[in-house]
Formats: C-alpha cells, structure tokens, sequence
C-alpha cells in the first residue's frame, strides 16, 4: 500500500530539527524530519499526527496515561468520594503504595475541610508535629 522512506527523527534530534526549520511550513518541517509515507503511485503523504504525536513526547507531554502493570482494574486518580453508607474507602492501590499491612493502625485528626490519617506504631511525625500542620492548614 504505501512505505515510509526515511526513519522519522525523534526526542531530542527532533526538536533540534524543528527549530533549524522554522521558517517552513508545517508539512514541509513534518516530511523533512521524515514523518511521511509514498504510495504505489509516487504521491507523498504527509503524516502530521504522527509528527504532532513525535514532538509532544520529545518535550515530555505523554498522550496516553499509561495502563496498569498487569492490564487489570482501574488507575489511582487520588480522588475518592463518600459512599452512601458515609464510608470513604482509599483501596488496595494506594496502601500497596504506600506499604501499608492488614490490621496497621491510624489515629483520625479532623480539620476544616481535610482530614489526617496518622499512622499509630512507625509515624513519621509525632502527635506535636501533626497538631502544628492543622493549625497551619486552618
């Protein structure tokens, strides 16, 4: 159907190019830096998406949020809501991350609008510390 004639550039290479390019227009810089296809016939076509794609990745934009290690279940989003049963539940994801065991204790603090779970055995701050945080949060 068609072939590409040249490895496209990327990273750092291809943003140097671009920028050595600058006075062309948009499908020009793309083709130059090799993000185009010939078909059968000898007609050039540009791939601008994959240049576009190209380029964000070399500045360090990723596209796609990455997917989870083993293909399964749902992405942390660091936002959980109240049950109707008035139970908020953080889930396995967050206390794998942070190392948490079945049966490793809290102590609950309220504050105005946020509230501190202090690990009981092994915190790393103490009971004067977290009292400080809420008064500086207030």
């Amino acid at each position: 159907m068609s072939e590409t004639a040249t490895a496209p550039l990327t990273g750092k290479t291809l943003l140097a190019k671009v920028k050595e390019l600058s006075n062309l227009p948009r499908r020009e810089r793309a083709k130059q830096c090799g993000y185009y296809t010939t078909t059968k016939n000898g007609q050039v076509r540009v791939n601008l998406t994959d240049f576009y794609d190209a380029l964000l990745s070399a500045r360090g934009i990723p596209l796609s949020p990455e997917t989870p290690k083993d293909g399964r279940g749902r992405e942390p989003t660091y936002r959980v809501s109240v049950h109707q049963n008035g139970q908020i539940v953080i889930g396995a994801t967050y206390t794998k991350a942070m190392g948490l065991k079945s049966g490793d204790e809290f102590e609950i603090k309220l504050g105005y609008k946020h509230i501190h779970l202090i690990q009981v055995d092994g915190a790393s701050q103490t009971d004067e510390d977290s009292d400080e945080d809420l008064e500086e949060e207030e």
